[in-house]
């Protein structure tokens, strides 16, 4: 594996916490708290005609309170921070780091317009394997395991509707834009995939399922969405990163040690059998990533097994059949407990 140099390392850093605060210097309205079960959800509230609009920031944590504690120096210093993400990215490419491609880049920068990403939206897939080079600091393998042609967007359904805000402008419309078209459903009005005519890029939507796999609608997203066992897992505490294109993109994407887990779990699961090529690009991302998390966060890594482990004897049982195929990726999950 090669690793990023420190310049590359520290110049995403700083560009993943110009991203964030950006996300919230472009947001108008009077930050307002609101508790919602046993969370508490930021918003800014602001008046449109009669009525109060509330545009959801994030959830409450120490980091959202202390950019909303500078908001305003935020919105002041807008103009330095575009001048300055542009530099870095500069740098993050001179430094070797692999830019997302145009086409790629222009969906992912027009549903983060649109606040995709800030609705709790997260990719998964390969663009997102393909997004945690800067996260883990290595330079990822071009290559088989890292091409694909789809971008596959996960929430969870309860988030989407506790929320209540929406992506504005909707999503119908920003694929329209992009000459994407809806794939037709057997659910009729129910739409969870476009396809973009010509470069065959795919966008599909998805969301946990806890035992019948079908579909769900996202009001957040204005969406509906395939749902689908062991997701959950995933996209369980996901992480902003930025993707290299123009002067970045903030997006969200599982923590890797889960995404390397949850990929021993799918590649037994696929319909089309785990010596299928899918299976195999599958176990491919998840003995990278987790040799890599071996070596640099082995406490991560354990603590994501030791979950998934736990959970039940299904689980158990697609990771195990995996591992047979992988036995030194098995060797290394084996020596974090000892």
């Amino acid at each position: 594996m090669t690793p990023l140099s420190s310049i590359a390392m520290s110049a995403y850093t700083d560009l993943v916490r110009l991203l964030k605060d950006d996300a919230l210097s472009g947001v108008e309205g009077k930050p307002t708290l609101k508790e919602r079960g046993d969370k508490a959800y930021w918003y800014a509230a602001r008046r449109v005609g009669t009525e109060m609009r509330f545009i959801y920031i994030g959830e409450d944590s120490d980091e959202t309170r202390a950019r909303i504690d500078r908001i305003e120096e935020l919105r002041a210093t807008a103009k330095d921070r575009q001048a300055e993400r542009s530099r870095l990215v500069r740098l993050l490419r001179a430094e070797g780091m692999t830019p997302i491609d145009r086409a790629t880049g222009s969906i992912l920068s027009a549903m983060a317009a649109a606040g995709t990403f800030r609705l709790g939206g997260t990719i998964v897939g390969t663009n997102a394997f393909r997004l945690y080079e800067g996260e883990l600091g290595i330079r990822l393998p071009i290559g088989g395991m890292a091409n694909t042609g789809d971008i596959d967007i996960a929430q969870f359904e309860k988030l989407s509707v506790a929320l209540q805000d929406q992506v504005d402008p909707g999503l119908a419309e920003t694929f329209s834009a992009l000459k994407f078209d809806p794939l037709p459903a057997l659910d009729q009005g129910r739409t969870w995939r476009w396809a973009q005519g010509g470069s065959g890029q795919l966008v599909e939507f998805l969301t946990p399922a806890f035992g019948d796999e079908t579909i769900r609608d996202l009001p957040a997203l204005g969406v509906s969405a395939q749902g689908l066992n062991y997701l959950n897992f995933l996209i369980a505490e996901p992480i902003h990163a930025a993707a290299i294109y123009r002067s970045g993109v903030l997006v969200q994407v599982p923590r890797p040690e889960r995404y390397a887990i949850h990929k021993l779990i799918i590649a037994d699961r696929r319909r089309d059998g785990a010596g299928s090529l899918k299976s195999a690009k599958d176990r491919e991302q998840a003995a990278f990533l987790i040799e890599a998390m071996a070596e640099d966060r082995p406490d991560d890594l354990a603590r994501a097994y030791a979950t998934a482990m736990e959970v039940g004897p299904r689980w158990r049982e697609h990771i195990g059949n995996s591992l047979k195929r992988m036995p030194d990726t098995r060797g290394m999950l084996d020596s974090l407990g000892a």
